[in-house]
């Protein structure tokens, strides 16, 4: 199948198209935001004029991004009745993409960032092409059983260093991948625009776009998994820095650590706070006889205080290294995507703890905690919707057709 997005134009970016490019932006934003609403509060909201945003819903309206409501409604009892929009979930799907270490999940999400269907794949082996090929084909089971619904694209989100720009993972050293052309080898497959980036980053625009953490100035999300990283946005802008190698935080140094990192070095960020560590120590231990972290959560559940123990002491030691993100960056709002902060409250509270009572408020677990990885993937192909809506080409998504069974 033919990509539905046209390939980035290589002139010079108009003033012209750039001012129209946000202004759709922030219309459709406001939909996502407030929908059901009026385009007359649209028109307040953004400060854009009637004629703007009556002009830019119709546009959406006509490629089936929003749809009106099917009853008038009265403002306050007074005045002529109005038709609010909202968003058209029914129509569009974007595939997700997430690579972890030990499996890779595939994902649909609709235009609100609801996740309608969901997949892990476990890695028998580790190669890239044959980790992206079963990738591109669970999307293509998942588009299989959505009938009715056509696919805007595929995000596609990853620890380690990642270039968007190339749509390449530069580098995960946990999986032994070097310079692997992501978005070529699932798109050769998928016939679908595909977007790449840093799983940090991706969650930043998951929380700006659908989360808890939406409307704030500044947002810091650190990610702690097998892999350690972070994301920094400002005004709806994240970070990247040069070659796209900003929020490598793997071998910041953690006061107290004691593990020995691959670097050379003791109490890294990565190999303190790894999931992998947490498992092992968990076994030492006797309370796990597996690899997975949730069966720590379980059986801290269970009441074990080992694992209650283990879970709290690295709940604090995330603390620390949010406290030091803090201090550096001084981000409005931080979120933590940690199982223990996740799923138990105690976590959270050492967490806290640790950052100091100034800050603690400041600090927030994933708006995410059952679907935080298929989030992940999809909000890198969503966040290219809502900042550019309406597409450098002007073409109807889906006008050139939909992945086998999309339909």
């Amino acid at each position: 199948m033919a990509s539905t997005v046209a390939p980035p134009s290589t002139s010079p970016p108009s003033p012209v198209l750039d001012r129209r490019r946000a202004s759709a932006s922030v219309i459709l934003r406001s939909v996502l935001e407030h929908g059901p609403v009026a385009r007359s509060t649209i028109s307040r909201l953004t400060g854009l004029s009637p004629a703007s945003v009556t002009d830019y819903c119709a546009r959406f309206t006509e490629r089936g991004l929003i749809r009106e409501a099917t009853a008038p409604r009265r403002s306050g009892g007074v005045g002529r009745p109005h038709l609010p929009v909202d968003l058209d979930r029914s129509q569009f799907v974007v595939g997700g993409v997430h690579v972890a270490v030990p499996y890779t999940t595939v994902a649909l999400l609709d235009l609100r960032g609801r996740v309608v269907a969901e997949k892990r794949l476990r890695h028998d082996r580790t190669e890239p092409g044959l980790v992206l090929a079963n990738a591109a084909d669970g999307l293509a089971a998942l588009f299989a059983g959505a009938p009715g619904r056509t696919a805007l694209g595929i995000g596609v989100a990853a620890g380690g260093w990642v270039d968007p720009d190339s749509g390449t993972i530069v580098e995960h050293t946990l999986l032994g991948w070097r310079d692997v052309a992501v978005r070529e080898a699932i798109g050769a497959r998928t016939g679908l625009p595909v977007h790449v980036d840093g799983h940090a980053r991706a969650l930043v625009n998951g929380e700006r776009l659908f989360g808890r953490a939406r409307g704030s100035r500044s947002l810091l999300h650190l990610f702690v998994g097998n892999v350690v990283d972070a994301a920094f946005a400002t005004h709806d802008q994240v970070h990247y820095g040069p070659r796209s190698q900003a929020g490598a935080i793997a071998h910041l140094p953690l006061t107290g650590g004691s593990e020995r990192c691959d670097c050379g070095r003791t109490g890294c960020l990565q190999a303190e706070l790894s999931e992998r560590t947490l498992s092992r120590r968990a076994r030492e231990l006797g309370v796990i006889g597996g690899l997975n972290p949730l069966h720590v959560v379980s059986a801290a559940a269970d009441g074990d205080p080992r694992a209650v123990r283990l879970l709290l002491e690295r709940s604090r030691m995330v603390g620390r290294a949010a406290r030091l993100l803090l201090d550096v960056l001084n981000p409005e709002t931080v979120v933590v995507t940690e199982i223990g902060a996740v799923h138990r409250e105690d976590c959270l509270g050492a967490l806290r703890e640790a950052v100091g009572p100034e800050r603690a408020s400041a600090v927030v677990p994933t708006s995410f905690p059952d679907s935080v990885l298929a989030v992940a993937g999809g909000s890198v192909a969503l966040d290219v919707l809502y900042r550019d809506p309406l597409g450098s080409s002007g073409s109807r998504p889906g006008s050139s057709g939909s992945p086998p069974g999309a339909n």
